[in-house]
């Protein structure tokens, strides 16, 4: 069954709105190798381009899609490197604009003290990301794209939330189909009435909704706070939602779907390098699975294997694979382990 229905006769299949940082992880390459350690101790760091928008633009790109960006990144070098990376990767990036006012683009340093351990210093003073306007909004644009994704990250501060709630309108107007990837960052959000005012608000104009089940909870939060899962689906369900995803991290994910079925997938075992950036290849991965008319459980599947290769990678972009990578993975992992090994 077919949940979503995309418009063939439009030429990009997506374009994703949001955040996009560069990422400064602990050199782990041929020459140099930062093994698991604190932070401070860490001298030599690769450079890439990261932030979840970023790295699911580039991942569907990687699986054959056509893909395009709405952002502002800042009139720098920094700028210059995301934008020749995206242009490298075959995303469209005619509706990036440069920061006027001398903002930056977020730098992203990454502590990786083991398989299980990481976390993340940010510098986001006077950020590029959330300069965006609504007059870097284009109907015309969005009227080109099947789908439009929504990062959570966006609605933290004005005026990139006027933004991206415009283009939220804009492709309600215009059939646009729209997907809420959650992706909730603590940083920028002043309290968390604000975070489920703006999310809900997204939320429930939403035909594809992605996040955590701490997610949900922020979400909800003025609207009715602890429900379960099920409860979670239905309510969105009850607005726009066809697709609801809710993640637990280690333990699994479950799609929901309008017709009342739910369908579940565990992660794949793997030695893990970092505990995060699988959430960007697991949206990579099952949106090309969608877009390509498969059952619910395979796009599960599909996202919760590249999810699962991203954590053993030590970055959040360039490691992001293409399909042939990402099924050679599946059918590597279901001969040592079995075929039901990631399905519920």
């Amino acid at each position: 069954m077919s949940y979503v229905d995309f418009d063939t006769s439009r030429p990009m299949d997506i374009v994703l709105l949001g955040r996009v940082a560069i990422d400064f992880n602990p050199a782990y390459n041929n020459q140099v190798k930062e093994e698991f350690k604190p932070l401070k101790d860490v001298h030599m760091f690769e450079k890439y381009v990261g932030g979840s928008p970023a790295n699911i633009a580039v991942g569907v790109t990687r699986h054959g899609m056509k893909a395009g960006f709405i952002g502002k990144v800042s009139d720098d070098q920094f700028g210059d490197f995301v934008v020749d990376y995206f242009n490298g990767e075959g995303i469209d990036t005619s509706q990036i604009t440069r920061c006027q006012g001398g903002e930056k683009l977020g730098l992203t340093f990454t502590e990786m003290l083991s398989s299980s351990e990481s976390s993340i210093l940010m510098y986001r003073n006077c950020i590029a990301d959330l300069q965006l306007h609504v007059d870097d909004i284009d109907e015309a644009y969005i009227k080109q794209t099947k789908a439009l994704l929504i990062s959570g990250t966006s609605l933290a501060e004005s005026p990139s939330r006027e933004a991206a709630l415009k283009a939220v309108m804009l492709a309600k107007k215009n059939h646009t189909k729209i997907i809420f990837d959650i992706d909730y960052r603590a940083y920028n959000w002043k309290n968390t009435d604000e975070i489920s005012i703006y999310y809900s608000a997204v939320a429930k104009e939403a035909d594809i909704i992605m996040g955590s089940r701490e997610e949900f909870d922020l979400t909800e939060k003025l609207i009715k706070p602890g429900m379960s899962d099920e409860e979670s689906a239905a309510l969105w369900q009850g607005y726009h939602a066809k697709i609801v995803v809710i993640k637990h991290g280690m333990k699994g994910s479950t799609a929901y779907t309008c017709d009342g079925q739910r369908y579940s997938i565990k992660p794949f075992p793997v030695e893990a390098r970092k505990g995060f950036g699988g959430g960007d290849g697991y949206g990579a991965g099952f949106l090309y699975g969608l877009y390509q008319g498969w059952k619910i459980i395979d796009c599960l599947e599909f996202g919760s294997a590249e999810a699962s290769m991203m954590v053993r990678s030590n970055n959040c972009s360039d490691d992001l694979p293409g399909p042939d990578e990402v099924h050679a993975f599946i059918k590597d992992e279901k001969e040592k382990f079995g075929e039901m090994i990631a399905r519920i």
